[in-house]
């Protein structure tokens, strides 16, 4: 395995996982942001208050996304596990 192939299969997986986490990470900052204004517009200092929502947001976007998620990754791995081989052989 040479640098540049390795560098390019870390640059893959880089980009796979910040595919699956984008949206995630997008929707919880949106709403996170947005109960922080309403708390501070509201004078309301509750933990929970900024805790459930994201909680329950995350899961319904995992709940949306999971299927693009899960043939996202499982493309992914399928294209590393089946290229292994050629991946050996390039020396």
């Amino acid at each position: 395995m040479t640098d540049a192939l390795f560098l390019e299969l870390s640059q893959q997986a880089l980009w796979v996982t910040a595919k699956l986490v984008g949206p995630l990470l997008i929707v919880s900052t949106i709403v996170g942001l947005s109960v922080g204004i309403f708390q501070a517009v509201t004078q309301i200092n509750e933990m929970t208050l900024t805790f459930i929502p994201k909680i329950v947001i995350t899961g319904i976007v995992l709940v949306l996304l999971g299927p693009w998620m899960l043939r996202t990754i499982s493309d992914y791995s399928y294209n590393l596990l089946t290229n292994v081989p050629k991946y050996l052989q390039m020396k």
